[in-house]
């Protein structure tokens, strides 16, 4: 992936408590509501200030390109990418705490940016749920 970085791009979504950089604002905040009827980004200052901003108007920031420990997985099943595409799938694992790539030759792939706690009940168990997949017997 260093080699051809022009061969992917990150195609995480903003979600809930993201540090983004605010261009027009030329300053740092939080995304702390997301309207998804408009596709607007409630983002508040340090200072207090909030302001609406749409995906365009900031970015994410996060401490290194590459999700912690580069550990990255992909789905082994194109029903799995489908959902991902066409199902805001990729919202959902966005909400998860997953971020996600496209690459040109590979398809989706995606990790886990975090350390130190329990990356099952944090990131696999809500991806389960959002998926509303049913492979465990209730009870």
């Amino acid at each position: 992936m260093e080699c051809e970085p022009e061969k992917w791009c990150e195609v995480t979504v903003p979600t809930v408590g993201d540090r983004v950089f605010v261009h027009k604002m030329d300053s740092f905040g939080e995304v702390i509501e997301h309207d998804e009827k408009s596709g607007d980004y409630r983002i508040q200052f340090v200072s207090g200030t909030k302001i609406y901003a749409r995906t365009g108007d900031f970015i994410v920031k996060y401490d290194e390109r590459l999700p912690a420990w580069q550990t990255m997985w992909s789905f082994s099943d194109g029903f799995d990418d489908r959902w991902l595409k066409e199902w805001d799938g990729l919202e959902a694992m966005s909400e998860c705490g997953f971020r996600i790539y496209e690459h040109d030759d590979f398809g989706y792939f995606f990790g886990i940016d975090g350390a130190g706690y329990d990356f099952y009940e944090a990131h696999w168990i809500p991806l389960y749920k959002a998926r509303g997949i049913l492979w465990h017997k209730e009870g």
